[in-house]
């Protein structure tokens, strides 16, 4: 029997990760990443290869790095990545999921932070689109710190985040509503300009160029 996202999902030792990851996060003062952020960076991973034409068993592959990839967070922020694939690692083994898929999927998840990420294979890819791509104003849970912190203001800024294959021009495009009152256009690119370099090099690895759209304007 093939491991299925459903299957992780239903793991009473994943979603206990997953929550104290979050809770630790959130100690330190991050934007979410509970249930609702590596469910939407599932999701879209898993779309983003049905649709650039992998197999559909890559694409389950996707969405369950996607749903474990964050759990290194429990250990420590620093060098959650590593932490995260050896979690997955035992998790998977465990589960009875055969070694070449743990590979993939572990390699993908440790290779997905900013500081040490690179699409080594396409599920990886995948998962670095999706993940770097999640900026929503939802994701911000201190309203207080919006003020001060860059980071919550421009999470705050954007209303809305859509990412969308284009087969026909050979594209994926990030779509971004912002709401310039509470963030002007500069301070995104200030803290987001390196997620989306890391995304068109992404892209790249499945063949497609990337593009980044705010307000209707295509700016890269």
């Amino acid at each position: 029997m093939s491991i299925t996202l459903e299957h992780i999902k239903k793991n009473p030792a994943v979603r206990a990760y997953i929550k104290k990851s979050d809770e630790s996060l959130l100690a330190m003062g991050f934007t979410e990443h509970s249930f609702a952020h590596v469910t939407r960076v599932a999701v879209t991973a898993q779309r983003i290869l049905e649709e650039t034409g992998h197999t559909q068993r890559d694409g389950e592959l996707a969405a369950i790095a996607g749903y474990l990839h964050d759990i290194g967070n429990m250990i420590n922020r620093k060098g959650h990545e590593t932490s995260g694939a050896l979690m997955a690692f035992y998790l998977l083994s465990e589960m009875g999921m055969p070694e070449e898929e743990i590979a993939t999927i572990t390699t993908t998840i440790g290779n997905h932070d900013e500081s040490t990420a690179f699409p080594v294979n396409d599920v990886a890819a995948a998962l670095i689109i999706a993940d770097k791509s999640d900026v929503r104003r939802t994701r911000v849970r201190n309203k207080d710190t919006i003020a001060f912190d860059i980071h919550d203001r421009v999470n705050y800024a954007v209303t809305q985040s859509t990412i969308t294959v284009h087969k026909e021009l050979g594209e994926i495009h990030l779509a971004l509503a912002i709401d310039t009152e509470a963030s002007p256009l500069s301070e995104y690119f200030e803290i987001f300009l390196s997620r989306m370099i890391l995304c068109r090099k992404a892209a790249e690895k499945l063949g497609y160029q990337f593009g980044l759209v705010i307000n209707g304007q295509k700016m890269m």
